[in-house]
């Protein structure tokens, strides 16, 4: 009997986290498996380049206005109804993009897509948040990031193809059948989470004691500013590479995914090392790669003709310097107010999916077939990161920590 609730509590662990790893897979591949057909949807509806980056933007803007709701709601109500209510209308909107041949229509689905994919996003780490201690969070985030992202990695690879077999359609064929496993697995899996005693209230002003705490709202901007350079790099390269620097369909994704391989093989490695060493020098350490990394992009943005594999060599110390703060700082920023941790979460991701979809059409204008705008607009946001982070680990990082571990 005894053996048999070992063996009974083992496989309801092993399930939660396999439901939350393919929440997050839902969540990445979401914005990334369908870039790649990108030149197709833009030959095949006759768009614009700007018109093209709709289809990422529109999907943001639908985020956007759905995870402030349903911050507010999980705080209230738990997780698990509310995930199930995301993932239901991810379904529906994947279905309209699947069965229309009509632009507008098509940006209907995404945004449909957006508002239903906030939920799974932003609450599956607070199903892990909800039942372990602050170190333990870091240290299993990290992993699960390591996880997701590797498997984000193969994303844009696994669009390529799908995109060369099966055309754009394919690729929401994908994201639909993933939605549905996701759906059902969180139905059978996911416990109920105990329902909060706060009762602030639905609107905005439940966000008010995070926006008065100087502290999180500087952990919350920083997040923001190390979110923004990787999607402009992602919704802008599918047209920079395969347009105009000649890489093909079924090479693009080698070049995209492998950014994202990188972020989640460190992120995996993190995990295992994260309590060996003094996060702060760490925090210290990620901020000089990130320096090297605005060098480095800068620098390329101003070259005559770089090449693809320049461009996406000059990104990876970017890549590499996020992996520490990304991990560290996002538990630690949810249990500064553990009673907001969905509107928290909210927070974070809606500054990061604003700055990302206006940076996106930004660039998506100035865009002139060469890298130089683009590194221009990426440069700066690093730079931004830099600067937050800094004053992160200078003025606030112990006297935030120190309560918490």
């Amino acid at each position: 009997m005894k053996s048999l609730r070992l063996f009974t509590s083992r496989f309801s662990k092993v399930s939660i986290l396999a439901t939350i790893i393919l929440m997050d897979l839902l969540a990445g591949t979401e914005f990334d498996l369908f870039v790649p057909s990108f030149p197709e949807l833009q030959s095949h509806f006759n768009l614009s380049p700007f018109w093209v980056e709709a289809l990422l933007s529109i999907n943001f803007a639908g985020y956007c206005l759905s995870l402030f709701i349903v911050g507010g709601l999980a705080d209230r109500y738990g997780r698990k109804p509310i995930i199930l209510l995301g993932l239901l209308i991810f379904i529906i909107g994947s279905l309209l993009c699947l069965g229309t041949g009509c632009y507008p229509l098509l940006l209907g689905g995404r945004f449909l897509q957006g508002i239903g994919i906030a939920a799974p996003a932003i609450l599956s780490f607070l199903i892990i948040a909800d039942s372990y201690p602050l170190k333990q969070q870091q240290v299993l985030m990290a992993i699960l990031n390591g996880v997701m992202n590797a498997s984000v990695g193969a994303a844009p690879v696994l669009g390529s193809y799908i995109t060369l077999y099966f055309h754009w359609e394919g690729n929401f064929t994908a994201l639909l059948i993933l939605g549905l496993l996701v759906f059902v697995m969180t139905v059978c899996f996911i416990p109920h989470h105990k329902q909060s005693e706060n009762k602030a209230p639905l609107s905005l002003q439940g966000y008010i004691p995070i926006f008065q705490s100087k502290p999180l709202m500087l952990l919350i901007v920083n997040f923001v500013f190390l979110f923004v350079p990787y999607w402009i790099f992602v919704g802008m390269s599918p047209l920079l590479y395969m347009e105009d620097l000649g890489v093909s369909l079924s090479h693009f994704g080698y070049y995209q995914g492998g950014l994202a391989l990188v972020f989640g093989l460190g992120s995996f490695l993190l995990g295992f090392i994260i309590s060996r060493y003094d996060q702060k020098k760490m925090l210290t350490l990620s901020n000089q790669i990130s320096i090297i990394a605005f060098i480095c992009v800068a620098w390329v943005a101003f070259l005559e003709t770089p090449g693809p594999l320049l461009i996406t060599l000059a990104f990876v110390p970017f890549i590499i310097g996020q992996i520490i703060p990304s991990n560290l700082l996002y538990p630690l920023c949810l249990n500064m107010k553990p009673q907001f941790k969905g509107r928290i979460t909210a927070a974070i991701q809606g500054g990061r999916l604003i700055f990302a979809s206006l940076s996106l059409q930004i660039a998506g204008y100035f865009y002139q077939g060469s890298f130089e705008n683009i590194g221009i607009i990426i440069a700066g946001f690093i730079f931004l990161s830099i600067v937050t982070l800094f004053l992160i680990i200078k003025k606030v990082y112990g006297f935030i920590y120190t309560p918490l571990t």
